[in-house]
Protein backbone atom coordinates (compact mmCIF):
# COMPACT_ATOMS: atom_id res chain seq x y z
CA UNK A 1 0.00 0.00 0.00
CA UNK A 2 1.44 3.50 -0.78
CA UNK A 3 0.95 6.19 1.41
CA UNK A 4 0.89 9.93 0.23
CA UNK A 5 0.28 13.29 1.67
CA UNK A 6 0.72 15.54 -1.06
CA UNK A 7 -2.31 16.12 -3.12
CA UNK A 8 -0.21 16.96 -6.40
CA UNK A 9 1.91 13.82 -5.71
CA UNK A 10 -1.04 12.08 -5.37
CA UNK A 11 -2.93 13.71 -8.93
CA UNK A 12 0.59 12.83 -10.42
CA UNK A 13 0.68 9.24 -9.27
CA UNK A 14 -2.86 8.24 -10.39
CA UNK A 15 -2.50 9.75 -13.42
CA UNK A 16 -0.53 6.75 -14.76
CA UNK A 17 -3.20 4.70 -14.11
CA UNK A 18 -5.66 3.08 -17.25
CA UNK A 19 -7.33 0.87 -14.55
CA UNK A 20 -11.10 1.60 -12.73
CA UNK A 21 -10.14 4.18 -10.03
CA UNK A 22 -12.70 3.69 -6.67
CA UNK A 23 -12.17 6.16 -4.21
CA UNK A 24 -13.59 6.20 -0.30
CA UNK A 25 -13.09 9.39 1.46
CA UNK A 26 -13.24 9.10 5.36
CA UNK A 27 -12.50 11.02 8.75
CA UNK A 28 -11.00 8.01 10.16
CA UNK A 29 -11.59 6.11 13.24
CA UNK A 30 -12.52 2.79 10.99
CA UNK A 31 -14.99 0.83 11.18
CA UNK A 32 -17.03 -2.35 9.48
CA UNK A 33 -18.93 0.31 7.58
CA UNK A 34 -15.85 1.86 6.64
CA UNK A 35 -14.58 -1.61 5.38
CA UNK A 36 -18.45 -1.89 3.31
CA UNK A 37 -17.56 0.60 1.32
CA UNK A 38 -13.73 -0.34 0.29
CA UNK A 39 -14.80 -4.01 -0.18
CA UNK A 40 -17.34 -2.41 -2.68
CA UNK A 41 -14.70 -0.32 -3.92
CA UNK A 42 -12.63 -3.39 -4.22
CA UNK A 43 -14.86 -5.30 -6.24
CA UNK A 44 -15.97 -2.82 -8.84
CA UNK A 45 -12.31 -1.02 -9.22
CA UNK A 46 -8.43 -2.09 -9.77
CA UNK A 47 -7.43 0.62 -8.20
CA UNK A 48 -8.51 1.45 -4.59
CA UNK A 49 -8.09 5.21 -2.93
CA UNK A 50 -9.10 5.69 0.47
CA UNK A 51 -8.51 9.06 2.57
CA UNK A 52 -8.38 10.23 6.17
CA UNK A 53 -8.76 13.56 6.57
CA UNK A 54 -11.00 15.29 9.37
CA UNK A 55 -12.59 18.69 7.71
CA UNK A 56 -12.26 21.37 9.84
CA UNK A 57 -14.73 23.55 7.63
CA UNK A 58 -17.65 20.84 8.40
CA UNK A 59 -17.63 21.46 12.21
CA UNK A 60 -19.54 24.22 14.14
CA UNK A 61 -18.08 26.50 17.28
CA UNK A 62 -18.36 24.09 19.82
CA UNK A 63 -18.79 21.32 17.99
CA UNK A 64 -16.38 17.67 18.82
CA UNK A 65 -13.62 18.61 16.13
CA UNK A 66 -10.55 18.70 18.65
CA UNK A 67 -11.82 15.37 20.07
CA UNK A 68 -13.17 13.55 16.78
CA UNK A 69 -11.17 10.03 17.17
CA UNK A 70 -8.01 10.08 15.54
CA UNK A 71 -6.57 6.45 15.24
CA UNK A 72 -4.19 6.64 11.93
CA UNK A 73 -2.00 4.01 13.01
CA UNK A 74 -4.48 1.57 13.66
CA UNK A 75 -6.32 2.82 10.55
CA UNK A 76 -3.51 2.21 8.13
CA UNK A 77 -3.15 -0.93 9.43
CA UNK A 78 -7.06 -1.69 8.33
CA UNK A 79 -6.51 0.09 5.04
CA UNK A 80 -3.56 -2.25 4.09
CA UNK A 81 -5.28 -5.96 5.44
CA UNK A 82 -8.24 -4.43 3.23
CA UNK A 83 -6.51 -4.33 0.31
CA UNK A 84 -6.53 -0.95 -0.43
CA UNK A 85 -3.40 0.60 -2.71
CA UNK A 86 -3.37 4.09 -2.05
CA UNK A 87 -3.83 6.07 1.16
CA UNK A 88 -4.17 9.28 1.35
CA UNK A 89 -3.27 11.66 4.78
CA UNK A 90 -3.42 15.38 3.94
CA UNK A 91 -3.02 18.08 6.17
CA UNK A 92 -5.42 21.39 6.49
CA UNK A 93 -2.65 23.23 4.60
CA UNK A 94 -2.33 20.44 2.09
CA UNK A 95 -6.17 21.14 1.40
CA UNK A 96 -7.35 24.60 2.36
CA UNK A 97 -5.56 27.61 1.27
CA UNK A 98 -5.89 31.20 3.08
CA UNK A 99 -8.37 33.27 1.06
CA UNK A 100 -10.67 30.29 0.53
CA UNK A 101 -13.13 29.46 -2.85
CA UNK A 102 -16.04 27.63 -0.94
CA UNK A 103 -18.99 25.91 -2.27
CA UNK A 104 -22.72 26.95 -0.92
CA UNK A 105 -24.97 24.23 -0.05
CA UNK A 106 -28.53 24.98 -1.83
CA UNK A 107 -30.73 26.97 0.19
CA UNK A 108 -33.19 24.24 0.55
CA UNK A 109 -31.51 20.61 1.11
CA UNK A 110 -28.96 22.27 2.77
CA UNK A 111 -30.63 23.98 5.49
CA UNK A 112 -33.28 21.67 6.22
CA UNK A 113 -32.94 18.54 9.02
CA UNK A 114 -29.47 18.14 9.94
CA UNK A 115 -28.71 21.68 7.90
CA UNK A 116 -31.06 23.34 9.96
CA UNK A 117 -29.61 22.88 13.31
CA UNK A 118 -26.22 23.19 11.60
CA UNK A 119 -26.05 25.95 9.67
CA UNK A 120 -22.96 25.98 7.19
CA UNK A 121 -22.15 22.13 7.72
CA UNK A 122 -22.99 21.11 4.40
CA UNK A 123 -20.89 24.03 2.51
CA UNK A 124 -17.60 22.67 4.54
CA UNK A 125 -18.91 18.58 3.12
CA UNK A 126 -19.22 19.67 -0.22
CA UNK A 127 -16.44 22.06 -0.22
CA UNK A 128 -14.21 19.27 0.91
CA UNK A 129 -15.50 16.63 -1.18
CA UNK A 130 -15.30 18.33 -4.31
CA UNK A 131 -11.93 18.88 -4.03
CA UNK A 132 -10.89 15.35 -3.03
CA UNK A 133 -12.51 14.35 -5.80
CA UNK A 134 -10.72 16.88 -7.87
CA UNK A 135 -7.55 15.53 -6.61
CA UNK A 136 -8.39 11.44 -7.09
CA UNK A 137 -10.15 12.15 -10.31
CA UNK A 138 -11.95 8.82 -9.35
CA UNK A 139 -14.61 6.58 -11.89
CA UNK A 140 -16.74 5.73 -8.88
CA UNK A 141 -16.98 7.43 -5.24
CA UNK A 142 -18.16 5.17 -2.45
CA UNK A 143 -20.43 6.89 0.60
CA UNK A 144 -22.62 5.16 3.06
CA UNK A 145 -26.31 5.49 3.19
CA UNK A 146 -26.11 6.11 7.34
CA UNK A 147 -25.71 9.86 6.34
CA UNK A 148 -28.41 10.35 4.32
CA UNK A 149 -28.49 14.21 3.86
CA UNK A 150 -25.02 14.07 3.14
CA UNK A 151 -25.33 11.79 0.13
CA UNK A 152 -27.72 13.17 -1.58
CA UNK A 153 -26.28 16.52 -1.47
CA UNK A 154 -23.26 15.04 -2.98
CA UNK A 155 -24.53 13.35 -5.60
CA UNK A 156 -26.80 16.56 -6.14
CA UNK A 157 -23.46 18.48 -6.66
CA UNK A 158 -22.01 15.74 -8.48
CA UNK A 159 -25.03 16.42 -11.21
CA UNK A 160 -24.91 20.07 -10.82
CA UNK A 161 -21.26 20.46 -11.55
CA UNK A 162 -21.02 17.97 -14.60
CA UNK A 163 -18.50 15.98 -12.57
CA UNK A 164 -17.58 12.79 -14.11
CA UNK A 165 -17.59 10.46 -10.95
CA UNK A 166 -20.34 7.90 -10.45
CA UNK A 167 -21.40 7.89 -6.91
CA UNK A 168 -22.13 4.46 -5.27
CA UNK A 169 -24.72 4.50 -2.33
CA UNK A 170 -23.80 1.59 0.53
CA UNK A 171 -26.16 -0.21 2.91
CA UNK A 172 -25.52 1.04 6.11
CA UNK A 173 -23.68 -1.27 8.86
CA UNK A 174 -25.03 -1.91 12.05
CA UNK A 175 -23.49 -3.61 15.24
CA UNK A 176 -25.04 -6.86 16.29
CA UNK A 177 -27.44 -5.17 18.83
CA UNK A 178 -28.52 -3.21 16.02
CA UNK A 179 -27.16 0.29 16.29
CA UNK A 180 -25.45 1.82 13.50
CA UNK A 181 -22.18 2.15 12.98
CA UNK A 182 -20.43 5.31 13.45
CA UNK A 183 -17.22 7.04 14.67
CA UNK A 184 -18.77 8.53 16.89
CA UNK A 185 -20.20 5.97 18.99
CA UNK A 186 -17.20 5.34 20.81
CA UNK A 187 -18.23 8.73 22.79
CA UNK A 188 -21.42 6.91 24.75
CA UNK A 189 -21.25 5.78 27.84
CA UNK A 190 -22.42 1.93 28.60
CA UNK A 191 -25.80 3.37 29.82
CA UNK A 192 -26.51 6.13 26.44
CA UNK A 193 -25.55 3.15 24.80
CA UNK A 194 -28.63 1.32 25.35
CA UNK A 195 -30.46 4.76 25.01
CA UNK A 196 -28.77 5.07 21.91
CA UNK A 197 -30.70 1.52 20.86
CA UNK A 198 -34.54 3.37 21.02
CA UNK A 199 -33.28 4.88 17.34
CA UNK A 200 -33.04 1.42 15.88
CA UNK A 201 -36.14 0.22 17.64
CA UNK A 202 -37.94 3.10 16.41
CA UNK A 203 -36.99 2.41 13.01
CA UNK A 204 -37.98 -1.03 13.50
CA UNK A 205 -41.49 0.37 14.68
CA UNK A 206 -41.87 2.27 11.36
CA UNK A 207 -41.09 -1.22 8.87
CA UNK A 208 -43.54 -2.90 11.29
CA UNK A 209 -46.67 -0.56 10.67
CA UNK A 210 -45.35 -0.03 6.82
CA UNK A 211 -45.29 -3.57 6.41
CA UNK A 212 -48.84 -4.00 7.69
CA UNK A 213 -49.90 -1.07 5.66
CA UNK A 214 -49.29 2.12 7.02
CA UNK A 215 -48.95 5.00 4.73
CA UNK A 216 -49.32 8.03 7.13
CA UNK A 217 -46.47 9.23 7.45
CA UNK A 218 -48.15 11.31 10.82
CA UNK A 219 -48.76 7.73 12.31
CA UNK A 220 -45.76 6.41 11.57
CA UNK A 221 -43.64 9.39 12.98
CA UNK A 222 -46.25 9.23 16.28
CA UNK A 223 -45.28 6.12 16.84
CA UNK A 224 -41.61 6.18 16.59
CA UNK A 225 -41.61 9.72 18.89
CA UNK A 226 -43.11 7.45 21.46
CA UNK A 227 -40.39 4.73 21.10
CA UNK A 228 -37.65 7.55 21.22
CA UNK A 229 -38.96 9.56 24.35
CA UNK A 230 -37.11 10.91 26.64
CA UNK A 231 -34.31 11.23 24.33
CA UNK A 232 -33.37 14.46 22.69
CA UNK A 233 -34.76 13.89 19.92
CA UNK A 234 -33.45 16.34 16.50
CA UNK A 235 -35.79 14.71 13.91
CA UNK A 236 -38.28 12.39 12.99
CA UNK A 237 -38.90 12.92 9.07
CA UNK A 238 -40.09 10.90 5.80
CA UNK A 239 -39.72 12.16 2.82
CA UNK A 240 -39.03 11.45 -0.38
CA UNK A 241 -35.83 10.43 -2.20
CA UNK A 242 -35.25 14.15 -3.40
CA UNK A 243 -36.00 15.20 0.36
CA UNK A 244 -39.10 16.51 -0.31
CA UNK A 245 -41.69 16.46 2.52
CA UNK A 246 -45.09 14.25 1.90
CA UNK A 247 -47.39 13.21 3.25
CA UNK A 248 -48.39 9.82 2.31
CA UNK A 249 -45.21 7.19 1.92
CA UNK A 250 -44.23 5.65 -0.98
CA UNK A 251 -42.79 2.56 -1.14
CA UNK A 252 -39.60 2.19 -2.88
CA UNK A 253 -39.41 6.04 -3.40
CA UNK A 254 -39.28 6.95 0.78
CA UNK A 255 -36.22 7.38 3.32
CA UNK A 256 -37.16 7.59 7.25
CA UNK A 257 -34.35 9.44 9.14
CA UNK A 258 -33.66 10.13 12.31
CA UNK A 259 -31.56 12.69 14.57
CA UNK A 260 -31.06 11.89 18.09
CA UNK A 261 -28.86 13.53 20.91
CA UNK A 262 -28.28 10.86 23.24
CA UNK A 263 -25.83 12.42 26.20
CA UNK A 264 -23.78 14.84 24.23
CA UNK A 265 -23.32 12.47 20.78
CA UNK A 266 -25.20 13.65 18.07
CA UNK A 267 -26.53 9.98 16.27
CA UNK A 268 -27.91 9.96 13.04
CA UNK A 269 -29.71 6.57 11.34
CA UNK A 270 -32.12 6.23 8.61
CA UNK A 271 -33.88 3.59 6.43
CA UNK A 272 -34.46 3.57 2.47
CA UNK A 273 -38.11 2.39 2.15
Amino acid sequence: MKIISDPYVLKEYLKSKRERIGFVPTMGALHDGHLSLIKNAREKCEVVVVSIFVNPTQFLKGEDLESYPSKIDADSKICEIAGVDVLFLPQVKDIYGEDEVRLQAPDVRGYVLEGATRPGHFNGVLTVVNKLLNIVNPDYAFFGKKDAQQLNLIMLMVKQLFMSVEIVAVDTVRESDGLAMSSRNVYLSTEERKDALKIAASLREATKLITQGERDVRVIQEAMLQILKPLEIGYVAILSREFEYIESLRVGESIILVEVLVGSTRLLDNIWV
